[in-house]
């Protein structure tokens, strides 16, 4: 293991370190009781105590996220293809697309509520609203940066419009696709909670607001704790699907 990977290896271990150090100073120093803020120790133990429920829940805003987010890459992928492929899809629905975009997803969640109800559907949908735009905004970034001199080598071919999209422009557009996919994963994720924060029964954002109505806020930290696991867990997922693919990506342009 050369020096830069235990630097990559060490300096986050030294980070969570140092911010659990300083957290447990506070608590000290202030003498927080652990409904306002709890120590280190007692968060470990409110996980340790109901690993169960974490486990079962997060499951639960699991399968909302990755629903939500497969569904973005279905819709957001062609909507993107569309968008930088014709000027007057561009000019009529690309606006549409911001305005959604702009309106704060916790002022739909309502609405998608009484149309969806409290079930797997209603987080989906919310899910899928707070991701699928990023999706679309990075595929058609790289849609429309693919180098011109290729496209004019495909037309002095005659080649058909399927085959530069096949061949030249979405292969090119892929690490934007993955860009995109690596900012809609986690607000997926987000999504979901918002979705269990609005009107569920189930999943971790249900469990943080149960646990603040009893003031239970070791185990709301524990809910935290737990999405953020889970946020990281599936943009791993992401990164490593990157590597998979890496033989079909692009080389990266050279360095000046």
């Amino acid at each position: 293991m050369n020096r830069d990977s235990i630097e990559k290896t060490l300096y986050p271990i030294l980070g969570v370190l140092i911010t659990l150090g300083l957290w447990q100073l506070v608590c000290m120093a202030w003498k927080m009781p652990s409904a306002v803020l709890p120590t280190p120790y007692e968060v470990a133990a409110a996980v340790v105590k109901h690993w169960h429920a974490l486990v079962t829940e997060g499951w639960i805003t699991f399968k909302a996220t990755m629903y939500g987010f497969i569904l973005a890459l279905v819709l957001g992928i062609p909507i993107a293809v569309a968008v930088s492929s014709f000027r007057w899809v561009n000019l009529t629905f690309y606006p549409l697309l911001v305005a959604l975009q702009s309106v704060p997803k916790v002022a739909l969640a309502p609405i998608l509520l009484v149309w969806l109800g409290t079930g797997m559907e209603s987080k989906l949908a919310i899910a899928w609203l707070v991701a699928f735009f990023p999706i679309i905004v990075d595929t058609a970034a790289g849609l429309q940066s693919t180098p011109k001199e290729l496209l004019e080598l495909a037309r002095s071919l005659r080649t058909s419009r399927w085959q530069v999209f096949s061949m030249i422009q979405f292969p090119a557009a892929l690490p934007f696709v993955i860009t995109g996919a690596k900012v809609a994963i986690t607000l997926a994720v987000i999504g979901a909670v918002i979705g269990e924060f609005v009107g569920s029964s189930e999943g971790l954002g249900f469990l943080l607001l149960s646990a603040t109505s009893q003031i239970n806020t070791p185990l709301a930290f524990a809910a935290l704790f737990a999405l953020s696991v889970l946020g990281m867990l599936v943009y791993v997922m992401v990164v490593l699907f990157e590597k998979l693919i890496a033989g079909w990506l692009p080389p990266p342009p050279p360095a000046h």
